[in-house]
């Protein structure tokens, strides 16, 4: 499961609603790159096959399955307060991550 905080759900559907993105879902998946090795991302988009589809905090997402084998168990916060970083990820199978919380190994 990957659950969304309160903040991040209403960040998330504003995106959404600025982005004009109507029905597509929350992508939440790990791409190969960044200075961990593996980085977060997010998008909006239409499920595909052999995707998850997931819900938190009424915010509909999507992962593939490779992906979510590497985030089952994370959390997803939003802090945009003075020294926030925007989307925070706390995944539970992250062995290391880098400083700036986007990538992982």
């Amino acid at each position: 499961m990957i659950t969304l905080t309160s903040r991040a759900a209403a960040r998330v559907r504003a995106m959404q609603a600025e982005a004009a993105a109507g029905d597509r879902r929350l992508r939440v998946l790990v791409d190969e790159g960044g200075c961990s090795g593996r980085q977060y991302g997010m998008s909006f988009d239409e499920p595909k096959a052999g995707d998850r589809e997931l819900e938190s905090e009424g915010v509909r997402m999507v992962v593939d399955g490779a992906s979510f084998a590497l985030l089952d168990g994370t959390s997803i916060d939003f802090d945009d307060g003075l020294h926030g970083k925007g989307f925070e990820i706390k995944n539970p199978n992250a062995t290391s991550t880098c400083g700036c919380g986007k990538s992982f190994s």
